[in-house]
């Protein structure tokens, strides 16, 4: 959903851009392309290795500046380079990148063998491996449930729980096999260690706290009429995106006899559109685009 992302992202050529989720850097290429020579695009994101590829990018355009850290930070990090102005669009690319689920050294997929580490920053945090070393069953199944939506958490954190007993859980072909001879129904279309993968990879990074705080870092990062722009991939994200927008637009909700005027009883932001979601073209191309739902909201002055 490159194009009607950008697209949304870009209300002034000369104004201030942040990519939250810089990845590889296709949004903000896009986008610096379009830029104008005064316009500023600052990208974000936890990966060491994505960070490396904006500082090359940062070396090349001089309207660039590579920060590592996660967007829920955001203020933090842009204070400490001391950027004060107000942002004109923040664009939020949800998830694990392409990148990070083709190399198998990162430990996010269960179709290619590798350490079991899953984290955003391998330098920082604790490993899938470690995590599942030492958690109680308990918490296991409510993991899996919250952040997988798995009907059958608890059978699967069971033969998970029994299987490390036999030995260290280290890689995740290991772990994918677990899932896959445990679970009792699988879906037509779909590895049926995919919402166990995706569940422990949320745990791990703090994904949807690291949402809900982003989402309200960048509205106060955003001057009137600038853009919140948020690609999601799976149901959990979109919901918590879904909902902000929504509350965000209500605004305060104050008893009808409190003599307020409405201009303060306004919200701070506006959805444009409806959801949208990836073309037949876009998902043939790229069949991990099939499940990407962008929202757009802007806000209010």
């Amino acid at each position: 959903m490159l194009e009607p992302a950008v697209s949304a992202w870009l209300t002034e050529p000369n104004g201030l851009y942040i990519d939250g989720t810089f990845g590889r850097g296709g949004h903000s290429r896009a986008l610096l392309a379009r830029l104008g020579a005064a316009g500023r695009l600052v990208g974000i994101d936890k990966d060491p290795q994505a960070v490396s590829e904006g500082r090359s990018l940062q070396a090349a355009d001089p309207r660039f500046t590579m920060l590592q850290g996660s967007f829920a930070a955001m203020a933090s990090l842009l204070g400490a380079q001391g950027i004060a102005e107000p942002v004109a669009g923040v664009l939020l690319d949800l998830g694990v990148s392409s990148p990070q689920l083709d190399q198998p050294d990162r430990g996010f997929s269960f179709l290619r063998d590798g350490p079991l580490d899953m984290r955003m920053d391998p330098e920082r945090g604790v490993s899938a491996a470690a995590w599942l070393a030492r958690v109680g069953e308990g918490e296991l199944t409510d993991v899996l449930r919250r952040h997988g939506e798995e009907r059958h958490a608890r059978r699967i954190a069971r033969a998970i729980l029994r299987a490390r007993q036999q030995q260290p859980l280290t890689r995740t072909g290991q772990l994918a096999e677990i899932v896959a001879e445990a679970h009792p129904a699988w879906e037509p279309g779909r590895h049926p260690a995919t919402r166990t993968f995706q569940a422990i990879r949320i745990h791990i990074n703090d994904e949807l706290q690291d949402l809900e705080r982003g989402l309200a870092a960048a509205l106060d990062a955003l001057r009137p009429g600038g853009r919140l722009v948020v690609i999601s991939f799976h149901s959990l994200e979109d919901r918590i995106v879904k909902r902000f927008i929504r509350d965000q637009a209500r605004g305060p909700q104050l008893p009808s006899y409190l003599p307020v005027p409405a201009e303060q009883q306004q919200g701070r932001l506006r959805a444009l559109g409806r959801a949208q979601r990836p073309e037949a073209a876009e998902v043939a191309a790229n069949p991990r685009a099939r499940s990407a739902v962008l929202r757009v909201a802007e806000k209010r002055s």
